[in-house]
């Protein structure tokens, strides 16, 4: 059975220090589907009609990419295993512009989050923390649910393990965030629970990010920010908001902004500084200040 490839397939990244969450999520729902069609090994056919079936390009994309990287694997082993055209259903060019929040919209997320219906007791808690410290360190969604106690380090430290591109790093908190964090550690260390993680679901595990999304969806109508938006608003687009706000802070000189990209790439996490410079040219008002700033500097003779 195709599950059995994608287990060992899956377990080889993974020792390598991939994490392949999602992908390996993909690619069982992939086996699944292909062993309906009582398929034994990959067919090009049955991999375009599952990833036809996802809801938009970008998912077709993903869901194409990740069925070609495991059928090159099997390929090598077994050339019955087909390998698909990686190039049917091409990634999308354009990112999504994100929503930037107001500090008053965050304030407001933040205290809607703690008028939630306490269907566990530290439900209020866990939420009013994670989105303030999401908020104000710019950690992506998985880097705040993976957070165990020993990643909690002296100083106000966080140790984010293993991230997004298998990379390590040290975040150091502002001692207002490091102070919620040590309120609400307070109250997290005295359930009786095994479970390590920080931040626990009603059932004293890991949140799961859909539980996460779901419930900001739902902070966020509470709160009634943005109603006005056709396109919903995504707990991600808190570090997006974060990355925004610090680079709007720092100078508009040209070294000023390489060495503010350069430290906010590493603070975030970023393994290309392409991806900082990203919100600049997401952000109208960042590319029009530099802009701004650097025609005064031409003009008055100085050097940007």
């Amino acid at each position: 059975m195709l599950t059995d490839h994608v287990d060992r397939y899956v377990a080889l990244r993974q020792a390598l220090g991939y994490r392949l969450r999602k992908t390996a999520r993909h690619l069982h729902a992939f086996a699944r589907f292909a062993d309906a069609k009582g398929d034994t090994h990959i067919r090009t056919s049955t991999a375009v009609a599952w990833a036809t079936d996802a809801p938009s390009p970008s998912a077709r994309h993903i869901r194409l990419r990740d069925v070609v990287h495991l059928a090159r694997f099997l390929h090598a082993e077994d050339a019955a295993h087909e390998v698909p055209p990686a190039t049917l259903f091409p990634a999308p060019k354009m990112r999504p512009l994100p929503y930037i929040y107001s500090p008053e919209e965050v304030a407001q997320i933040v205290a809607a989050a703690g008028r939630l219906r306490r269907t566990y007791p530290l439900r209020r808690e866990v939420y009013t923390t994670l989105f303030g410290l999401i908020a104000a360190t710019g950690l992506r969604v998985s880097e705040a649910l993976d957070l165990r106690f020993d990643d909690l380090q002296p100083n106000g430290v966080l140790l984010i393990r293993r991230t997004k591109f298998g990379k390590s790093r040290l975040v150091p908190l502002h001692p207002t965030v490091a102070d919620a964090l040590d309120r609400y550690l307070d109250r997290r260390r005295k359930l009786a629970v095994p479970d390590d993680h920080v931040f626990l679901s009603a059932s004293d595990r890991r949140i799961g990010a859909s539980m996460v999304n779901y419930t900001f969806r739902r902070v966020v109508r509470l709160a009634g920010v943005a109603a006005e938006r056709t396109r919903p608003c995504r707990i991600h687009d808190l570090r997006h908001t974060f990355a925004t706000r610090s680079l709007q802070q720092c100078s508009t000189r040209r070294d000023s902004v390489s060495r503010h990209c350069v430290s906010l790439a590493t603070y975030l996490g970023h393994t290309d500084i392409v991806h900082t410079y990203w919100y600049l040219e997401a952000t109208p008002e960042l590319m029009t200040d530099i802009a701004t700033a650097a025609e005064a500097l031409m003009v008055g003779g100085n050097n940007p």
